[in-house]
């Protein structure tokens, strides 16, 4: 086995410490970059033998199959949490990107006219809440699986030229798999504060992370009053900072924060994001168009890993 270069433990990207990158600003002159993700998802009652799904749903999100909890979770999103959300935006004049699976699209006309209608963008998001991207498929199986999913919602919704996997599901092949599909940028990579550049070519796009709703409120069970402070701590940090190029993305679940007793939490943080005179905001298409020419575009020019 050949040796890797200190750092890095693979070959999808060169280690890149930060000092060593290009230091660029956003339109504006603007340091820092925010985001607004919507999730549109649609989660199998039964889902097919040989699927996975996040392993970490579990409790009384989890009934087993058929799994009636969970998808009565986010068809509450879908009924009615959207809206509550949508009309929040509205107020805030603010704009979104939508991460949405292929059957989320199908099933849901109304809400993919609604965001289309806002000049919203989408966001490929696999083929549904119950399907994830894992290391189980075959390198033909995930091909598959991201060919529908770009055709499927190419079809109903164009225009995504990003890639989020499902719980951010993927595996060594998946970006070059992603490039080789026409996508530009895809967010699976929660290892920046920074977009960076793949050896496929791939932009890498900082997802929400730790300010995915979800991921904070439900699974690390994080009190949802704590929400607008750990926003508004991010921002305040990172706007601080002499350094340009950050991106800090909010993640939304209408079945999480469009609940009645959270969306004034969501409120609160996003009118503080629409109220920061020094920051960005923008679609994740937008963010990922503005960084890949600032950093060359194209395949990364880092130096090639040593034996490669």
């Amino acid at each position: 086995m050949t040796a890797l270069p200190p750092g890095p433990d693979h070959r999808l990207h060169p280690w890149a410490p930060q000092p060593a990158r290009p230091d660029f600003r956003w339109p504006g002159g603007k340091r820092v970059a925010a985001y607004i993700l919507l999730h549109l998802e649609h989660t199998e009652i039964d889902p097919p033998a040989g699927t996975h799904r996040d392993p970490r749903f579990r409790g009384a999100f989890y009934s087993g199959h058929p799994d009636w909890t969970a998808y009565s979770y986010r068809e509450y999103g879908n009924r009615i949490g959207i809206w509550r959300i949508l009309d929040l935006l509205d107020r805030l004049k603010l704009p979104a990107s939508v991460a949405v699976n292929l059957m989320a699209a199908q099933r849901h006309p109304e809400i993919v006219a609604a965001c289309r209608d806002r000049g919203f963008e989408p966001v490929a998001h696999g083929i549904s809440a119950s399907r994830m991207v894992t290391s189980r498929m075959e390198e033909a199986e995930q091909r598959a699986h991201i060919l529908r999913a770009r055709d499927g919602l190419g079809a109903i919704w164009p225009g995504a030229t990003g890639w989020l996997g499902q719980d951010h599901g993927a595996t060594e092949a998946t970006t070059r798999l992603l490039a080789e599909a026409g996508f530009a940028w895809s967010m699976d990579w929660a290892n920046d504060d920074e977009p960076y550049r793949h050896a496929s070519g791939l932009l890498a796009l900082p997802p929400p992370g730790e300010w995915d709703d979800v991921q904070t409120l439900w699974l690390r069970r994080v009190p949802v009053t704590r929400w607008p402070a750990l926003v508004r701590d991010a921002l305040d940090r990172l706007l601080a900072e002499p350094r340009g190029g950050r991106v800090l993305g909010l993640g939304v679940h209408p079945w999480m924060l469009g609940a009645p007793h959270r969306i004034r939490y969501l409120a609160e943080s996003l009118g503080d994001l629409a109220s920061r005179a020094g920051l960005h905001v923008a679609t994740c298409g937008a963010l990922a168009a503005h960084a890949r020419a600032a950093l060359g575009g194209g395949a990364s020019s880092a130096p090639p890993f040593a034996g490669a």
